[in-house]
């Protein structure tokens, strides 16, 4: 492996990259602090070395919470154009990070695409790609081949793709502990059903635990940051917090370690459907059970009858799950359990996220966060309408509806009216 590739590596050696310079003026932070978060894994910074015109964004301890979008063609909808109007999308919204999880039409294609127009990380699931090859090849996603996924694999780092969802956590032990479960919904994550039945059907241990060195060395070559997937997420509330998560956390944990001894980037990624007053617990589990790596989750969704509003439901879930450690939150659209999300879902989801984001920025103390709450309630006891517009987190909706509701753009707005109360205030007792 090259050990000077990786930004663990060259931290630990003292150098300071460009990539750690530029993310400590984004967060506002000395550099020696980010610097010594990468150095000890609690910092990651996904830029693959073949990646070009990235623009580079730190994810964990300390840094402000980051948002990550999910675009990516079906069977359904294979179309690029689809996908880059939704990339477009993503971006435009403030997201931090794009993953690709297309499974239909042109794959590399589409790959291709997502990297050279996106500026921020862009992850992957290489699994899907391969479970495509092996339907295409072979007649059926269980028939794939172990070399079949380390070569998709190889192929998304060579290509540029800076992190990957790896379900390398989903063992035969977890699948024990799911089988005595009795779980409502068994196994939700994709790649984590592609593997398990893949597992079963075979009687093989997983390819991706039992050669993460191979991973590893993979990783280490192109600086590739490993997201550690959560297969034995829950996918409802009645599923969550059991054995079979909490199994697949335990090997994470340990496979964080090796990955550290390793010098190779990780962070780790969590649940999924869990009861707001499970959140906190969840969090702190994680953070201890792997040492303060970054964290990643998927909302949480704090209910499961929200079709239409998930993106709402894991807003609620996410800014707990910030505040109780989550670094890394992966928005959800409103069409979650309902479809695949087009552009206006996609700026919907990204939006909540942000919104959870940003509120537990506020509690954690990130600079800049109160700072910008405190800039808003300013602009409004002025009655400032152009600036409360220019600082609100989406400035295109809020003048639109600003434009609609108050066409004589008077200082009161109209649902006050004459009865403005800081008007009153401002006039009264100035």
């Amino acid at each position: 492996m090259r050990k000077d590739v990786t930004q663990v590596s060259r931290a630990r050696q003292g150098e300071v990259t460009p990539q750690v310079k530029l993310v400590a003026s984004q967060e506002n932070l000395p550099v020696e602090v980010v610097m010594n978060g990468v150095a000890g894994g609690t910092i990651v910074i996904p830029a693959n070395i073949n990646r070009q015109n990235l623009q580079p964004r730190g994810i964990g301890q300390g840094l402000r919470i980051k948002i990550n979008a999910n675009i990516g063609t079906s069977e359904a909808f294979p179309e690029k154009e689809n996908e880059k109007a939704k990339l477009f999308a993503a971006l435009q919204a403030g997201a931090d990070a794009v993953m690709d999880l297309s499974t239909g039409g042109d794959l590399k294609g589409i790959r291709s695409m997502v990297l050279d127009l996106c500026p921020v990380p862009v992850g992957t699931v290489p699994i899907y790609e391969a479970a495509v090859k092996a339907r295409l090849s072979y007649g059926g996603v269980l028939k794939m081949k172990e070399e079949d996924l380390f070569t998709v694999i190889e192929e998304h780092a060579a290509e540029g793709v800076d992190f990957m969802t790896l379900h390398c956590g989903l063992t035969m032990s977890a699948l024990d502990c799911l089988r005595s479960e009795g779980r409502i919904m068994g196994l939700v994550s994709r790649g984590g059903a592609i593997l398990a039945g893949w597992m079963l059907e075979k009687e093989r241990e997983n390819p991706l635990y039992e050669n993460f060195d191979r991973l590893l060395e993979i990783a280490g070559r192109y600086d590739v940051t490993l997201s550690l997937g959560d297969g034995m997420r829950p996918g409802c509330l009645e599923d969550a917090t059991d054995r079979a998560q909490l199994q697949e956390l335990l090997t994470l944990g340990q496979l964080v370690q090796r990955a550290r001894e390793a010098e190779v980037q990780v962070m780790v990624e969590g649940p999924g459907h869990v009861p707001f007053d499970q959140i906190e617990t969840n969090m702190k589990a994680a953070k201890s059970i792997c040492k303060g790596a970054p964290f990643y989750v998927l909302g949480p969704l704090v209910t499961d009858v929200t079709p239409g509003y998930d993106h709402i439901s894991a807003a609620i879930g996410g800014t707990m799950a910030a505040v109780a450690g989550a670094d890394f939150l992966c928005y959800v659209t409103p069409t979650e359990h309902l479809g695949l999300p087009g552009p206006e879902e996609v700026h919907q989801g990204v939006m909540a996220s942000r919104i959870a984001a940003h509120a537990a920025d506020v509690v954690k103390g990130v600079k800049g966060a109160r700072e910008w709450d405190r800039e808003m309630s300013l602009a409004r006891r002025r009655l400032d309408w152009g600036r409360q517009l220019e600082l609100s987190l989406d400035p295109a909706l809020a003048k639109s509806l600003y434009k609609r509701l108050n066409p004589q753009e008077k200082e009161e707005c109209t649902m006050c009216g004459s009865y403005c109360a800081l008007k009153m205030v401002k006039e009264y007792l100035a």
